[in-house]
Order: structure tokens, then C-alpha cells, then sequence
């Protein structure tokens, strides 16, 4: 059955999820920043190099590669931070029958993706 909700529990879900949601922006920064340097190194040294890389990418599409690459990166980083701070808050609130994930005495073998 579960708890009714009180103010102190609201607050400290709300406190939690700022929490999360700065985790979350952080590594999506910081995955940013290294797709960015990661990106700009090889698209800006084509474009030297190669000389259709300096006929047809002109700075426009240089910065166009350059911040795809590095908000992509940003976003993927931070929706896999959320999803993993969601799971293990969601196994630490969970009742202790719902914590044990084993399938002993189930009857059943374990599934070839599943290693205890």
C-alpha cells in the first residue's frame, strides 16, 4: 500500500530531482566538450588537407560538423546519466520483495542475457 504523500517527501523528491538534473548537465557537458575537440581536430584538418574538403565544406559547414557532433554527444550523455540515477533510485525506493532479482526457487533458468 503505498505511503500518502507529505510536504517533507515532496520537497525531498523535488531536491532529488535538481540533484539528478545537475548530474545530468554536467556529463552531458562534459561529453560535449570532448566531442567537440574530438570533432574539430579532424574536420578543420581536412579542410587544410584535402582538397575537396576545402572546395566543398565552407566555415558555415565546418561549425555546422562541429556542434551536431558536440550536441549529440551532450544529449545522449545526459539522457544515459538520467536513465541510470532513475534505476538505481527507483531499486533503492523499492519494497524489499521487488529488490531480490534472482530467480531462485522460481523453477525457471536464468535468460543467456541475464548473469547472476
Amino acid at each position: 500500500m503505498p505511503t500518502p504523500a507529505t510536504r517533507k517527501s515532496l520537497d525531498e523528491q523535488r531536491a532529488l530531482a535538481k540533484q539528478c538534473s545537475r548530474e545530468a548537465a554536467l556529463a552531458g557537458a562534459k561529453a560535449a566538450a570532448i566531442a567537440t575537440v574530438a570533432t574539430a581536430i579532424p574536420t578543420l584538418a581536412s579542410v587544410r588537407m584535402s582538397r575537396w574538403a576545402k572546395a566543398n565544406i565552407n566555415p558555415a559547414g565546418q561549425a555546422l560538423i562541429i556542434s551536431t557532433v558536440a550536441g549529440m554527444a551532450y544529449f545522449i550523455a545526459a539522457d544515459k546519466k538520467v536513465l541510470s540515477l532513475a534505476r538505481q533510485h527507483s531499486y533503492e525506493n523499492a519494497p524489499e520483495h521487488l529488490r531480490d532479482t534472482s530467480y531462485r526457487g522460481t523453477g525457471r533458468h536464468h535468460p543467456s542475457f541475464f548473469r547472476p
